[in-house]
């Protein structure tokens, strides 16, 4: 058997663990994880090599019905996911109802491209339920495994990742063997400040909010990082700064520390808020913050 490799791009409907998943099979935090839907709003690569295979992973938003040209952006990223996959890898759980209704599913089927079906969270139900929810999902894909498992518990990674590789075609790496993903440390840092504002603030104000690294200076034994928080309307402002910018500190002192971590060294961030009027509506900008 030669070489493997292969994209494998994972879909899902919001808040089913797509992002958990394709960290613990790269093995590093490369999507930002919240209990809020859509925290992935752009396609993420992770990069998985071994001597004789790399796979190429895909984290994708999840599937919705587009409010705002933000979301349709998004969108268009899962659309790109289902035609240039050499296998999807498609993301459920043990809560979802009706989860197989809906034209993405038929998309997928249609599309000729083979399936493999994660069941996440089994650590959530019982044995007689998830018997039910696997035959439901043999029945819509009969010739797809469908594996039950739990990314946050580590359980049956190992079989996911077989039948990831039993599909995989023969090919040489499309990435150099220690690449891990596509994106630049910028976007990083950006991801790392969203998810705490994800965390730590309500309602409307995580959606309303983009993050945009102005500078980003390596430097021997620091990185300087200035980020603006772009909002979409003046009353969002306050919220982020908070009283007398508790909040924004906050925010800014646990960004800096995962920063730390993520990038293995000393970290001074400078956070500003920006009102950056609509911004989700105009093309141009979100062209500029790389939605298009």
């Amino acid at each position: 058997m030669g070489h493997r490799s292969g994209f494998v791009n994972i879909l899902g409907n919001p808040n089913v663990g797509k992002s958990t998943i394709m960290n613990a099979l790269v093995g590093e935090k490369l999507s930002i994880i919240t209990a809020k839907a859509q925290t992935t709003r752009h396609r993420i690569m992770g990069i998985v090599n071994g001597e004789d295979f790399q796979i190429v992973y895909s984290d994708t938003p999840g599937i919705l019905k587009p409010q705002y040209k933000l979301q349709e952006t998004m969108m268009e990223f899962v659309k790109t996911a289902l035609t240039d996959a050499d296998t999807i890898l498609y993301v459920t759980d043990v809560h979802e109802k009706n989860a197989y209704e809906g034209g993405y599913i038929e998309r997928i089927k249609s599309s000729g491209i083979p399936v493999i079906i994660a069941i996440n969270k089994v650590d959530l139900t019982n044995q007689h339920d998830l018997e039910l929810i696997v035959e439901s999902w043999h029945k819509q894909f009969p010739s797809s495994p469908v594996i039950p498992l739990s990314a946050l518990k580590k359980f049956n990674l190992e079989t996911l990742l077989n039948a990831i590789l039993m599909k995989l075609p023969e090919g040489p790496p499309y990435f150099p063997k220690d690449q891990l993903t596509d994106k630049y440390e910028r976007f990083f840092a950006s991801e790392i400040i969203r998810e705490k504002i994800l965390i730590h603030y309500q309602k409307e104000i995580p959606y309303s909010v983009e993050i945009e690294i102005e500078s980003f200076h390596d430097e021997k034994a620091i990185i300087n990082i200035r980020a603006v928080i772009h909002v979409a309307r003046d009353s969002q402002k306050g919220i982020i700064i908070g009283h007398k910018g508790t909040m924004l500190k906050r925010v800014g002192m646990e960004a800096r520390k995962d920063m730390e971590s993520f990038f293995g060294k000393k970290v001074f961030l400078e956070l500003y808020v920006k009102v950056t009027k609509d911004w989700r509506d105009k093309p141009l900008t979100l062209k500029r913050f790389g939605y298009q």
